[in-house]
């Protein structure tokens, strides 16, 4: 294999292959997908599906602990061993994406996705439950990066763009949330293996829209798969997630918690060392070191790790605390998720076209950190209407400007052949994001109450009070990556309006 460095200036060489001549297709009309919203329409499913599925799980959890009898300690393992299959294959679910074909690997996704659901819900045993579950990550790697993808190369006018990845922005934002309220309703009136075979009605009705509507074909310039670097990538991110997710059972001192992280950082830095050498990397710096699409992948790493802040800690504190039910939980995040909509779309729409992403992100960033700082007055009397709805309604004000933008620019301009690896890396800094910051927090969270509790007496106000701290402490700790975001975000986005040309040229549809 000829291992020549990528020339100095890869970084400009995306503009060149964007530019080339779009590949002539029949079923578009002057380069737009006929049936595009429809299109839309099912990708936002697929998604929604995804995203949703991290919290709807976790509000079953404790119905199928005792129905499966497993114990606190391998609990974890039905989260964990989604996001280690999910985080450490979606760079190499994105490049398939790219080698095969979009439509192919989208219905491939979601029918393994829908199977693999199929066999959690019908689970007699854990064993039985973690290896669903790990299988739905494995299928998710493959879903989540062919569906922005997919979006990316059938949206090709910026102001249709635009409003598209608004609404996407929108779905992706507020999934977790949709997934509290559903979660709650199923298993409160149902049981929680519905929480798992509901996935089969999305699945349906993506497969029957996508198989109807897109496009079939892979690309004519497809690339070739990295192997050494597919396996140092996925090797170090399963280890960071591993890591991350031992620190959070097994405290930051346990010997597997570093030892894992160390073995991922070096294995990341192999493989960044690698793409400068191999002939087809499977991550092409020209994709990371544009600015803009830089500090998309920033702002997306950032708000999945802060954003955590309110969906976990929040949904502990309304549940212990306020005594809300999980339907009454999921009900109480809906404000939020309308505003996140509302502002999605108008921020992709109007506010970036014209003042570019530079002013809007980071005062997504800024708002969100003061929705975070403004929920650390929460107290164990407080009131929805008073004290736990004005934040949030900031925070859906934040969470807008900040991912549908951040999503849009890391996908703008992308050469054909490198958007199902662009798209892969928004959800691999997501994901990996929210890993370290679920982490980090429940590490710094239960610091902070046993510090409390180790300096009163176990009465059953003080235990109530320490959990207050302890999602004190959390806010707070939230509120700093945003407040981190803002600063990096203003520095990292360049000034101006978008350029709008770039973003419909090129573009192949499959």
């Amino acid at each position: 294999m000829d291992h020549t460095p990528e020339p100095a200036g890869a970084s400009d060489h995306t503009a060149q292959e964007a530019a080339r001549p779009a590949t002539h297709d029949p079923h578009h009309a002057g380069g737009r997908h006929e049936h595009r919203w429809l299109i839309l329409a099912v990708i936002a499913v697929a998604q929604l599906m995804v995203v949703l599925d991290a919290t709807i799980v976790n509000i079953a959890l404790p119905s199928a602990q005792r129905d499966l009898d497993f114990s606190d300690g391998n609990r974890q393992w039905i989260v964990t061993a989604y996001a280690l299959a999910f985080g450490s294959l979606l760079l190499l679910g994105g490049r398939v994406a790219d080698l095969v074909g979009r439509k192919a690997v989208f219905i491939a996704g979601l029918a393994g996705f829908a199977l693999a659901s199929a066999l959690g819900g019908a689970a007699t045993s854990f064993g039985m439950l973690v290896l669903a579950r790990a299988l739905q990550g494995v299928f998710g790697a493959l879903l989540a990066p062919a569906a922005l993808s997919l979006l990316t190369t059938t949206f090709t006018d910026p102001r249709e763009r635009a409003k598209a990845f608004g609404i996407y922005g929108a779905v992706a934002g507020s999934g977790a949330a949709v997934g509290l309220l559903l979660g709650g309703v199923l298993t409160e009136y149902l049981d929680w293996r519905w929480c798992l075979y509901v996935n089969l009605a999305f699945a349906a009705a993506a497969i029957l829209g996508g198989a109807r509507l897109l496009h079939p074909g892979a690309p004519t310039d497809r690339p070739r798969l990295d192997v050494p670097g597919t396996i140092l990538v996925s090797a170090g991110l399963f280890c960071v997630v591993y890591g991350f997710s031992n620190a959070e059972t097994h405290a930051w001192g346990d010997w597997m918690t570093w030892g894992f992280l160390v073995i991922g950082a070096v294995l990341v830095t192999l493989f960044a060392w690698w793409q400068t050498r191999a002939t087809h990397p499977l991550l092409p710096l020209r994709v990371v070191l544009d600015r803009d699409r830089g500090a998309s992948f920033v702002a997306m790493f950032i708000s999945g790790a802060g954003m955590f802040g309110v969906f976990l800690f929040l949904t502990y504190y309304m549940q212990q605390i306020l005594a809300y039910s999980p339907i009454k939980t999921g009900l109480a995040f809906l404000p939020m998720v309308a505003v996140m909509v509302v502002v999605s779309v108008l921020t992709t729409n109007v506010l970036v076209p014209r003042f570019g992403a530079k002013p809007i992100v980071p005062l997504g960033m800024g708002l969100s950190a003061a929705s975070m700082a403004w929920l650390t007055a929460l107290g164990t009397d407080s009131g929805y209407a008073a004290h736990v709805l004005p934040p949030l309604l900031v925070m859906g004000l934040g969470l807008g400007l900040i991912f549908a933008p951040a999503m849009s620019m890391a996908t703008a301009g992308i050469a054909p052949h490198d958007a199902g690896v662009a798209s892969a890396l928004v959800n691999t800094t997501q994901q990996v994001g929210g890993s370290i910051g679920t982490a980090l927090l429940n590490t710094l969270a239960t610091t902070a109450a046993s510090h409390y509790l180790a300096d009163h007496r176990p009465t059953s106000g003080a235990r109530a009070e320490a959990q207050m701290r302890s999602y004190e402490t959390a806010y707070w700790w939230s509120a700093l990556f945003f407040a981190v975001g803002l600063v990096v975000t203003f520095v990292l986005y360049r000034k101006g309006r978008p350029a709008g040309g770039h973003l419909s040229d090129g573009a192949v549809h499959m």
